[in-house]
C-alpha cells in the first residue's frame, strides 16, 4: 500500500479527494501526520469513520520502529531500521545545549569515498521521503518520551543533518520533500536554520541551493584537486574548485551557512602547504572549517589494498591547522567525535547492528 508520510499538503488534498473526502480534509492529514504524528490512520479521529475506511484501503501511515539499538560510553545513541530487504543507521548525538540526529538517505553510498566504511556498503537504493522522516519521527519520539533516554542533553531534537549513509545530491527528489515537511508552516515548522544537509559535491548540489534555504555542509578533505581525486571519486565529476566556484554565487553572509568538512590524515593533508591551499582556495567565501579527527584502528582497508595507509594527524598538528585557519580568516573548529565505540561516528555506518 502506498503511504501517507512523507506526501506534501498538495499531495495529501489529492489523497482526501481520492478517498471521498472534501478538499480540506488535506490539512487534517498533515496535521495528523506531521503535528500529532500519529501512526495509523484508526487515530485521525476528526476524519469520518467512513473516511478513514477509505484511507485504510489504499494507504497506511509509514511508520516503521527501529529494530535495533546501541549505546555509547559517551551517550550517542545508534539505531537500524529496516527498509525492504536493507537496512540504514541513524545517529542520535546528545549535548548539553542540543539534540542532534544524523539522518540517512540511501542505503549504503555510491561514492566510494576510500576512507569511509560506508562506502565499503555499495549502493543499495535511494531511501523515499517516508522513510527518511520515519528515521527523524522514531527517534524523537524515543528519545522525548524516556524510552530511550539520552545521556547529557535532553528532550526533543533540535538540530537535524542529513550526514548518514548516502549522499543526499544523489537522492534530492526525496530529500527536498522532506526538507518541505519539516520546514512548512503546514507540517513540522521547524526553521531550516536547524537543518545541515552534506555532500561530496555533485551537479545538482546547485538545485538544492536554489530550492532549500537549510545549511550546507561540504566534504573536502583536500584542497587539491589531484590528490582529492586519489581518495573521493567523485572530485572527477565535480572537482572542489567547480564546488566553490559555485558556492561563491550565493550569498552566506546572513543565517544560512556554508561548512567544510576535512577529516586529517598526519602528512597527508596536514601541512602547511594544505593550509595555504585552502586558504587560496576559500578566498572571498564566507564559510567555516571543522576539522575532524580520524579514527584510526577502527576502520578496514582491506578492501582499497592499492590505497595509501590512512594515519590521523596528532593533536599538534590538528591545532596548528586550525589556529593558521582562523588567523587567516576562515573560522576552523576540530570538532569533537562521537560514538566512535560503537561505529556510530563520521563515516563509520556499515550497519554493524544487524549482525
Amino acid at each position: 500500500m502506498e503511504t501517507l508520510l512523507g506526501k506534501t499538503l498538495a499531495e495529501l488534498q489529492e489523497v482526501a479527494l481520492n478517498v471521498g473526502l472534501q478538499k480540506f480534509a488535506g490539512k487534517q492529514l498533515a496535521q495528523w501526520l506531521y503535528v500529532q504524528r500519529v501512526r495509523s490512520i484508526d487515530e485521525m479521529t476528526n476524519i469520518s469513520l467512513k473516511g478513514r475506511e477509505a484511507l485504510k484501503s489504499l494507504y497506511v501511515v509509514g511508520r516503521h520502529a527501529p529494530v535495533r539499538e546501541a549505546v555509547s560510553v559517551d551517550g550517542t545513541r545508534k539505531y537500524l531500521f529496516a527498509i525492504d530487504n536493507q537496512f540504514i543507521e541513524s545517529v542520535y548525538i546528545p549535548e548539553e545545549d542540543r539534540a542532534t540526529l544524523c539522518v540517512s538517505t540511501q542505503a549504503g553510498c555510491k561514492m566510494g569515498c576510500r576512507f569511509c566504511m560506508t562506502g565499503t556498503l555499495g549502493f543499495h537504493g535511494h531511501l523515499s521521503a517516508s522513510e527518511i522522516l520515519n528515521q527523524i519521527f522514531e527517534i524523537d519520539v524515543l528519545v522525548s518520551s524516556g524510552i530511550s533516554p539520552d545521556k547529557g542533553g535532553g528532550g526533543n531534537l533540535t538540530n537535524l543533518v542529513f550526514m548518514g549513509e548516502g549522499e543526499p545530491m544523489d537522492n534530492l527528489d526525496h530529500v527536498l520533500r522532506s526538507l518541505e515537511i519539516m520546514t512548512a508552516e503546514y507540517a513540522c515548522a521547524w526553521s531550516p536554520k536547524r537543518i545541515t544537509v552534506s555532500t561530496v559535491g555533485i551537479k545538482t548540489m546547485k538545485r538544492f541551493l536554489d530550492e532549500s534555504d537549510c545549511h550546507l555542509a561540504v566534504s573536502m578533505h583536500n584542497p587539491f584537486p589531484v590528490e582529492r581525486s586519489l581518495i573521493m571519486p567523485a572530485e572527477k565529476m565535480m572537482s572542489i574548485t567547480e564546488v566553490v566556484t559555485l558556492l561563491k554565487q550565493y550569498d552566506w553572509s546572513h543565517q544560512r551557512r556554508v561548512s567544510f568538512e576535512y577529516i586529517c590524515w598526519g602528512g597527508q593533508n596536514d601541512t602547511i602547504r594544505h593550509a595555504k591551499e585552502i586558504i587560496r582556495l576559500l578566498k572571498g567565501l564566507n564559510c567555516r572549517m571543522n576539522l575532524i579527527r580520524f579514527h584510526e584502528g577502527v576502520e578496514d582497508y582491506s578492501n582499497h589494498p592499492n590505497m595509501p595507509i590512512f594515519k590521523g594527524s596528532n593533536e599538534k598538528a590538528m591545532e596548528f591547522m586550525r589556529d593558521y585557519l582562523t588567523e587567516n580568516g576562515i573560522t576552523t573548529t576540530i570538532r569533537k567525535s562521537r560514538g566512535e565505540d560503537i561505529l556510530a561516528a563520521c563515516g563509520m555506518l556499515v550497519n554493524s547492528l544487524k549482525k
